[in-house]
């Protein structure tokens, strides 16, 4: 390839990662470690209509953005995360139901030689169908096996954690993997971080339930406004608590001296004689009640009178 067939490349692929970074304003950065190319093939068709995944070289990534950063000063933060193996997935919908569609697509894969260990390796207690003359390689492992001779092959005795989630696996632990035909992993894309508008944030900050997100805004105001209160600053949160205590102070002036106003006119009244409206109030009960149970009567009077009218003699 020629230094110019690489530029004009170089420029078409500028010119594709200005126009997604343009058009999407939601980015999930994610890792492709041992994600092959058929998978992502298949990860690009099943993500076709919500998503466009972009990959390129991070050298290349990085000058795009620095280039693009004296316009939009936010990219600097995405330039930051383009750390190791990684790439971009740009959406404009749900961002649940993206993150959904990119980590579901996995394969199995078995263990080799040299790699990390994603999850505990667990070799499960049955028969191996490997003949008896390699019993000698179970109890050479770093972890030995227990086993026995079953029917004319070796079986292993009880359930054995052979790597730890963390660790790297041995050339001695893939062999015996791929012996017991155990692929233990499954690789996908697995999502670092989301870059929405301008913001970076961890993808567990899409778990947080709208609900959570209300109770702690409203605790949020409570403290603003205890704060404010405390201190006697107004604030657009303490304000209604600062007139309803001083509606109560003023009425509690009111009550201790001949300052009067409607509100507290009435509240005077009710202090002086609380038998008065004690006793109205069941009698403005009461008479509801009785003229409702009046209106009845006068329904069923009214129903009687229409089924006397109704009525035939025998010999009419």
């Amino acid at each position: 390839m020629s230094k110019g067939d690489g530029r004009a490349k170089k420029e078409a692929y500028f010119q594709k990662l200005t126009q997604l970074l343009e058009e999407y304003p939601t980015i999930f950065i994610v890792n492709v470690d041992n994600v092959g190319s058929n998978q992502m093939h298949q990860i690009r068709h099943s993500l076709r209509g919500q998503a466009v995944v972009l990959m390129g070289k991070n050298t290349m990534v990085r000058k795009a953005l620095r280039n693009l950063i004296p316009d939009n000063p936010n990219y600097e933060k995405l330039m930051n995360a383009v750390r190791g193996n990684v790439g971009f997935v740009f959406t404009k919908g749900d961002l649940k139901q993206v993150r959904e569609s990119i980590v579901s697509n996995r394969v199995q894969a078995p263990a080799k030689a040299g790699a990390v260990a994603p999850v505990d390796v667990i070799v499960p207690a049955g028969n191996t169908g490997l003949e008896p003359g390699k019993t000698s390689f179970f109890q050479s492992l770093t972890v030995p096996i227990p086993t026995k001779i079953a029917r004319g092959t070796i079986e292993i005795s009880t359930d054995v954690q052979l790597i730890k989630a963390g660790n790297k696996v041995g050339v001695s632990e893939a062999t015996l993997l791929n012996m017991l035909n155990i692929s233990p992993f499954t690789y996908g894309l697995s999502i670092l971080s989301v870059y929405d508008a301008g913001t970076i944030f961890s993808p567990e900050i899409l778990d947080i339930e709208e609900s959570t997100l209300i109770g702690n805004l409203l605790k949020g105001i409570q403290n603003i406004a205890a704060i404010s209160l405390a201190l006697g600053f107004p604030t657009v949160a303490s304000v209604p608590h600062s007139l309803i205590n001083g509606y109560k102070n003023v009425i509690g002036i009111a009550l201790a001296t001949d300052y009067s106003f409607e509100a507290a006119d009435r509240i005077k009244e009710i202090l002086a004689d609380p038998s008065r409206f004690a006793a109205a109030a069941p009698a403005e009960t009461a008479a509801a009640g009785g003229g409702a149970a009046q209106e009845e009567k006068e329904e069923e009077k009214e129903e009687e009178e229409e089924d006397d009218d109704m009525g035939f003699g025998l010999f009419d």
